[in-house]
């Protein structure tokens, strides 16, 4: 035999031996790990902080904002003040072209005195009437007359005069005062800008009363506006300031709701410090709303809260135990349950000989990784938050309710 003909021999028979090896592998793998039953993993019920938040976006807006317009028409002549100008209350701000309102005045006022030169004559022609009266030299006619002619000249006199008052009043408004102290943060006309007052008074400035107080109007949801009171704690951050969080306070929950796309919201009201000036009006403001906060509790992951395991690995779950996943609800964010509510309960799993039990607990608040355990665990036992099964369990293969990956 020679040389190549003793390789072939070798490599054939160590193809064959090969073979004979993974036939043998899988059949231990079939036989013995088919059989093998799940593996779980456990968490620690330990004690720890929790803060339960209401999140949500609003905009910044100063406390008091003023529209500063004008109630006349008229030509902006000068501008006093721009954008950023710290104002005062009574500060000159703007001037329109009194020109026409200028002439109108005085035309009232050649008007009334024309008026009241005819009530200096309705005067003595009524006296003189009278006189010529009480001589009976002319009928009681001509005195009535006389004394009718008076009250009209009167009558026109005091129209005049309200006309002067009028064109006057209209000739002060070309003059534009601040009505607060503030700042502008908005300039809508310029110099030589025509404005018409017919039927809605032109805005020409924005003025913000203080900007180092400042609030956010911001939308919370039905199903969140239960757990926000006045006085809560808010924290925020702004685009502007990603990696700083500013402070703030709830100071208003309004209850007219808002309904868009049959979603309804409540506008709440949170007051904000903005001493350092870095918060702008329009800014958009990502809100955590502080409704409820424990120190040194009891609480468990929410995947313990979640675990349910197939049938054939344990008991049913006790009575009254919700069935399916998702995280805990029902949750009293403030602590204090009213009459005629109750704290919610669940079941959770504890490992004993190997096999999960269902353990009836009562919950508290969560802060969506963690929920507070009132009742039924107590700190050190272990609460199973998953479970991995072997390639070819059975009991895998008939449970799984949540889809799990199989090993």
């Amino acid at each position: 035999m020679t040389n190549t003909t003793k390789r072939r021999s070798w490599r054939r028979w160590g193809l064959i031996g090969g073979i004979v090896l993974l036939i043998g592998l899988g059949v231990w793998y079939v036989k013995f790990r088919k059989d093998s039953g799940p593996q779980y993993l456990t968490a620690t019920v330990a004690r720890g902080d929790l803060t339960q938040l209401v999140t949500a976006a609003g905009q910044l807006n100063p406390v008091t904002n003023v529209q500063v317009g004008c109630q006349v028409s008229g030509t902006i002549a000068k501008m006093y003040a721009d954008y950023n100008s710290p104002v005062t209350n009574g500060q000159l701000v703007a001037q329109l072209d009194p020109s026409m309102y200028l002439a109108d005045l005085h035309s009232a006022e050649g008007d009334l005195a024309n008026s009241e030169a005819a009530l200096e004559l309705a005067k003595v022609n009524e006296e003189r009437s009278k006189e010529l009266l009480t001589n009976r030299l002319i009928p009681q006619s001509d005195n009535d007359q006389a004394v009718a002619t008076l009250h009209q000249a009167q009558a026109t006199v005091q129209i005049k005069r309200a006309a002067v008052e009028k064109a006057r009043v209209n000739l002060q408004y070309c003059t534009i005062y601040s009505p607060v102290d503030g700042m502008v943060i908005s300039r809508n006309v310029d110099v030589g800008q025509t404005v018409a007052a017919s039927l809605n008074a032109p805005t020409l400035f924005v003025i913000a009363n203080d900007l180092t107080k400042m609030q956010i109007d911001t939308n919370v949801g039905e199903s969140d506006v239960g757990g926000v009171e006045e006085k809560q704690k808010v924290d925020f951050t702004v685009d502007a300031f990603p990696n700083r969080t500013f402070h703030g306070i709830v100071v208003q929950v309004r209850n007219s709701p808002t309904n868009v796309q049959n979603v309804v919201s409540y506008d709440t009201v949170i007051g904000v410090n903005n001493a350092d000036l870095k918060l702008k009006p329009g800014m958009t403001a990502n809100v955590s709303i502080i409704v409820a906060e424990r120190s040194n509790v009891l609480r468990v992951p929410n995947a313990a809260l979640r675990f349910r395991p197939p049938e054939s690995t344990t008991n049913a779950p006790p009575a009254g135990a919700t069935a399916g996943g998702g995280p805990p609800a029902g949750n009293a964010p403030s602590g204090q349950h009213p009459k005629g509510e109750h704290r919610p309960t669940r079941p959770v799993y504890v490992l004993k000989n190997g096999k999960p039990e269902p353990v009836q607990v009562k919950i508290g608040i969560t802060d969506g990784v963690y929920t507070e355990i009132t009742d039924g665990l107590s700190e050190s036992n272990n609460v199973v938050t998953f479970a991995s099964f072997k390639q070819g369990s059975t009991s895998a293969q008939a449970n799984n309710p949540f889809g799990m990956r199989r090993f």
